[in-house]
């Protein structure tokens, strides 16, 4: 078993870079995807991207292990997330994402097909845009809670210290989430034709 990422913040903190390396190599592309999926400008996600790694690097001296290096990270960028909404306009009327920003995420998506029939790779594309469709859809704090959940495979207690609400009310936001994409994907399902 490998070094915990507390460790690896640890000995960042007494001057290994390699450490620090280490970290970014495993955290950076989901940090990325889960700016780019709360976000509609690239731009915007690559700037508090680039802030979150500031923010990680400058507080290294004072870093403390009281969570899990993953719960603290997404607390900054939260933070950040939350400060740049607040500046700019209210968390639920955020712009809507455009399909680029979520073009990795199949969650619930069999691939089993991908070299099948053209009917059914067809049927599971038309499944993918759905689905990204209905998460683009949800208010901006059950989005947040869904894709820390199923993105990161982080717990409701995770989710909820990083967005500093109770446990009950990320618990809430992640199965009304489910509950929502259900209904919509249901919704449009029904609308899907195939010519």
């Amino acid at each position: 078993m490998g070094i915990s990422d507390e460790q690896l913040m640890l000995n960042y903190q007494q001057g290994d870079t390699a450490a620090f390396e280490q970290l970014y190599s495993k955290h950076k592309g989901p940090l990325y995807r889960y700016f780019v999926r709360q976000l509609s400008q690239k731009s915007l996600a690559e700037d508090l991207y680039q802030d979150t790694w500031g923010k990680v690097i400058n507080a290294a001296g004072n870093y403390k292990v009281t969570a899990k290096f993953t719960t603290w990270l997404y607390r900054i960028a939260h933070n950040l997330l939350i400060d740049h909404v607040r500046a700019v306009k209210p968390l639920d009327e955020a712009a809507d994402m455009g399909d680029e920003t979520m073009d990795n995420f199949d969650a619930n998506i069999n691939n089993e097909h991908a070299h099948g029939r053209p009917d059914e790779q067809l049927e599971d594309e038309q499944k993918a845009k759905l689905l990204k469709s209905c998460v683009a859809s949800l208010p901006a704090v059950q989005k947040e809670a869904f894709l820390l959940n199923i993105e990161l495979g982080l717990t409701a207690a995770a989710i909820s210290d990083i967005a500093d609400v109770t446990l009950e009310a990320t618990k809430s936001r992640i199965r009304y989430a489910y509950q929502s994409i259900k209904q919509c994907v249901a919704a449009k399902w029904q609308g899907v034709t195939y010519d």
